[in-house]
């Protein structure tokens, strides 16, 4: 029984260091970022409980029997879900188990030299050999200045040849590496700004005032994780007028509204500073920003009791219609100096209707509205009396009654009509309710996001992560520079090119071929040497890469197509530009295969 114990606990651990290497691998990774875009889709496409209560409301009237099961799944909260969580977190375990060990890898890729030059240089994609007049420390003179920018490290070896390893392109592992962290710096500034943030809607009137003093200031408030309410930064708003542009097909083309505001000292001094405040142009003060959202009209409803007391009421309708701002509301009415809690409650007034601020009478004499501005607007309302409901202990709407008090006859119509501007309805008792006209409101945002301006960094540093990652191309050249001390060619240097493109990007032969051709330019090239000079016993050419005229061509386009054997199975298998394989011997440097050392 002992023995089964630690054989037990070892199969454990290689589960879990078998599902920690899965983890943190970059196909994971990738994998889990499509996850976290494909589970955002539900939160765009359905009504979120954070966003808009009403919309989720709304979609259970229209489909009862399917909205039980998709709150059971967490699709009116999203953001907020079990299942959204542990997508995010498990993206950033897996980026951070795989960025660590790459960046180290990267770092010690910078420290360490250019690897050595391959023994047969023939064996690279690309490859050319040429004699020069000049001799080897001349030559490597004009391959250094030709070079210059180019990571590189002179060599002799043990027969007398000079060689030269050259590298450049490290900076695409560094965009690949910063857009990466940036992601992840991303999704981190985006969690921040969900604890440490708030957002809070507020609906305005023209001529009114706003203050950020406490949640209660607010008709909707959707605080951080860690925000409380009681720290918000104090500032004031007053709306002066809100203009509206729009087409002839009552479509907006702007919308601006006249505003002060005060924060800092001025609240202390009393100065109001001006701001033009426009959809996408906020106004920043401070930490917070002021968005204008949308607008609407709040009708001006005068009601006169019997004994000639006033009371007037001035609240905002909801849009029901964008297009022509046709306006549905409720605007609740006490009677006046009822101290009996059952008289009041049985003389409550509400005025609830529709307001359209371009009057359009249909052919069945219903009133709806042409055009969202207002030109004569009128009003067609239902004047209720009885219990309003206040008092029941269910929530309630400002812009609509209580259905269920109607339902139990606990509040009734007395009258129902179409008022324009200074129209009244006399009820039997007296009472009075007089249209007075219309008022403009404004519907504003306030946002406070500590983690906005590293979200900009972040993805500024995504952008530059992903240029760089995509135009930067890794590439090797390597450079063997043997005199020659007899022969025709005595007196003069052989210079054997190889070339290697760390990436699978089409271009690096072109640059092979131009940057050779430049330096056998300079160098005095004097063609190609003769057999008796071969490097090692092995046959050279004058040029050997894509297109090379040097190789013997294909006995059939199958053969061209397809790799020897070996090729498929060898992962150390090296082609060159004419699909030739030869796998290099185990003696040869590991640049010689194509790998990293």
């Amino acid at each position: 029984m002992t023995t089964g114990r630690p054989s037990r606990l070892r199969s454990v651990l290689a589960f879990l260091r078998n599902t920690w290497r899965g983890l943190t691998t970059m196909r994971t990774a990738l994998t889990l970022l499509f996850l976290l875009a494909l589970a955002s889709v539900p939160g765009a496409l359905l009504p979120q409980e954070s966003v808009n209560p009403a919309l989720v409301d709304d979609f259970y009237a229209d489909y009862p029997s399917i909205a039980p099961l998709l709150n059971a799944l967490g699709m009116f909260d999203v953001f907020a879900s079990v299942w959204f969580a542990a997508i995010y977190v498990l993206l950033f375990i897996s980026l951070i188990g795989c960025l660590l060990p790459r960046t180290l890898e990267h770092a010690k890729t910078l420290r360490a030299a250019p690897v050595l030059v391959p023994r047969r240089l023939t064996r690279m994609p690309h490859h050319r050999v040429a004699v020069v007049t000049s001799d080897v420390e001349a030559v490597q003179a004009g391959v250094d200045e030709r070079l210059r920018g180019w990571r590189r490290i002179t060599r002799t070896e043990s027969d007398g040849a000079t060689t030269i390893s050259a590298e450049r392109g490290y900076l695409r592992e560094v965009g690949n590496l910063a857009f990466h962290f940036a992601l992840l710096g991303l999704l981190v500034s985006v969690a921040a700004g969900r604890l440490l943030g708030y957002e809070g809607q507020v609906i305005v009137k023209t001529d009114s005032e706003f203050c950020n003093s406490g949640i209660y200031a607010y008709d909707s408030f959707t605080p951080g994780i860690t925000v409380d309410g009681t720290q918000l930064n104090p500032f004031c708003l007053q709306v002066h007028s809100f203009d509206a542009e729009y087409l002839h097909t009552g479509q907006a083309v702007a919308f601006e509204s006249e505003i002060s505001y005060q924060e800092g000292e001025d609240l202390a001094d009393g100065t109001w500073r001006d701001y033009l405040l426009e959809v996408n142009h906020p106004l920043r003060l401070g930490t917070d920003r002021v968005y204008l959202l949308g607008n609407g009209y709040a009708p001006e409803f005068t009601v006169t009791f019997p004994d000639g007391q006033e009371r007037v009421g001035n609240v905002q309708w909801r849009p029901v219609d964008l297009t022509t701002m046709l306006s549905e509301g409720a605007t609740k009415f006490d009677p006046p100096d009822t101290f009996d809690e059952q008289e009041r409650r049985e003389n409550q007034i509400a005025v609830t209707g529709l307001l359209a601020p371009t009057p359009v009478l249909t052919e069945e004499g219903l009133l709806t509205s042409g055009f969202p501005d207002l030109n004569e607007p009128m009003v067609a309302v239902d004047v209720m009396r009885g219990d309003l409901g206040n008092n029941s202990g269910r929530g309630q709407s400002i812009f609509e009654i209580d259905a269920q008090m109607v339902e139990d006859g606990e509040l009734e119509r007395v009258a129902r009509e179409n008022l324009a501007v200074g129209e009244q309805i006399d009820l039997p008792d007296g009472t009075s309710v007089r249209f007075d006209g219309v008022q403009r409101w404004v519907s504003l945002q306030v946002s406070y996001d500590p983690a906005q301006f590293w979200v900009l960094v972040a993805s500024v540093v995504i952008l530059g992560g992903l240029g760089l990652s995509l135009g930067v191309k890794r590439r090797r050249l390597w450079v063997r520079l043997t005199p020659q001390t007899d022969g025709p060619d005595a007196g003069r240097t052989v210079v054997e090119f190889g070339g290697l493109a760390r990436t699978d990007q089409a271009g690096y032969g072109e640059e092979f071929h131009q940057l050779t051709t430049e330096l056998l330019d300079r160098l005095g090239d004097a063609g190609v040497p003769s057999p008796s000079t071969s490097q090692s016993g092995n046959a050279v050419s004058n040029t050997t890469s894509a297109g090379s005229e040097e190789s013997d061509p294909p006995s059939s386009p199958t053969e061209a197509a397809q790799p020897p054997d070996d090729a498929k199975t060898s992962d150390t298998a090296v082609s060159d530009g004419m699909g030739a394989v030869a796998v290099p011997p185990e003696d040869e440097p590991d640049s010689a295969r194509g790998k990293d050392t």
